[in-house]
């Protein structure tokens, strides 16, 4: 399916970034989320290159084959936002358009609204735009949950998750994408995956022993592999940062990102539902939206899950952009 894909690294504020490219005309770039790296758009780089795009997929900063800076403000957006717009200049391009999901949705959207001149035209899966504002992130999430801590709120220790993860990492990764897939998600009214219980619980508690469709064990491999040989550490600073990135991103405070725009997500989907809010205000937030599709039954993992239905509705938006 990739046979013709080119692996590369590319200069960055980072060190290096890594990528894989597929071929050739306006440049896509595709951005990850967690804990994934570029082979989560294995089903997309073939579908854009056969449609006559440079697609490239890269390893965000702290994942795979990219660099792995052991400070943990290295994983700030503003950074990672530079991350992108120096992978665009390496490979000799003025202007890209950018598809994120999840993690990666909020780097291709401060992407497009921190560097409009570099970005024309921006797509999110699964994690709606919403602009910086309210609260300390830190305070909001502290304050879910009650008798639960949130995720969020237990990643932020370094070292905490790892605790958990490192020891079998492999078995880890399989349950966490167990949890947010449509067809092995735990049911309505059991314990929720998103968070732990306060007395010494773990995310692990709650996971689903059921591998989903998508996952078989060549998939697993790969991820598992990389997170293996890398830790999650410096995957899961990008958490670590989010008061930082609330603090430093204060001037764009209810901005809204004009390019073309488009969403996906998952009606199963806690990041869809939660935020619901988020995509009712998409006419004030995102006024260049020209597509938002919500795929029914669908999870978290929407270009894994649903791979065929994303394409198309990529390439119906991408055909209808301006040159």
């Amino acid at each position: 399916m990739l046979k013709e894909a080119v692996h590369r690294l590319v200069p960055a504020p980072a060190g290096r970034i890594h990528l894989v490219e597929q071929g050739t005309g306006p440049l896509i770039l595709l951005v990850h989320g967690f804990p994934e790296s570029w082979y989560s758009w294995r089903h997309q780089l073939p579908a854009l290159a056969a449609a006559g795009y440079r697609a490239v997929a890269v390893d965000v900063r702290g994942y795979g084959r990219s660099s792995r800076p052991d400070d943990v403000s290295a994983y700030r957006m503003l950074d990672l936002v530079e991350d992108a717009v120096a992978v665009v200049q390496a490979l000799g391009e003025r202007s890209a358009v950018i598809v994120g999901h999840d993690w990666g949705a909020g780097i291709a959207a401060n992407s497009a609204l921190l560097r409009p001149d570099v970005f024309r035209a921006v797509g999110l899966l699964s994690v709606p735009y919403a602009p910086r504002g309210g609260p300390r992130p830190s305070e909001i999430f502290a304050g879910m949950g009650g008798d639960e801590e949130f995720y969020v709120s237990y990643f932020q220790e370094r070292g905490r998750a790892e605790s958990e993860i490192e020891p079998d990492v492999r078995g880890w990764l399989a349950g966490f994408y167990a949890a947010f897939s449509a067809d092995t998600m735990p049911a309505p009214g059991t314990p929720d995956p998103h968070f732990v219980s306060r007395d010494g619980g773990t995310l692990r508690d709650r996971f689903p022993t059921k591998r989903p469709a998508w996952l078989g064990e060549a998939e697993l491999d790969v991820y598992a592999g990389e997170f293996e040989r890398t830790g999650l550490t410096t995957a899961l600073n990008r958490y670590r940062n989010m008061d930082r990135d609330w603090e430093e991103l204060a001037r764009y405070d209810g901005a809204p990102i004009t390019q073309p725009s488009l969403f996906l997500g998952g009606s199963l989907d806690a990041s869809t539902t939660w935020l619901s809010d988020a995509i009712a205000a998409y006419p004030v937030t995102l006024p260049g939206l020209r597509g938002s599709h919500i795929l029914e039954g669908c999870g978290h993992w929407i270009q894994q899950e649903r791979p065929a239905e994303v394409n198309e509705h990529l390439l119906n938006w991408l055909a209808d952009l301006p040159s």
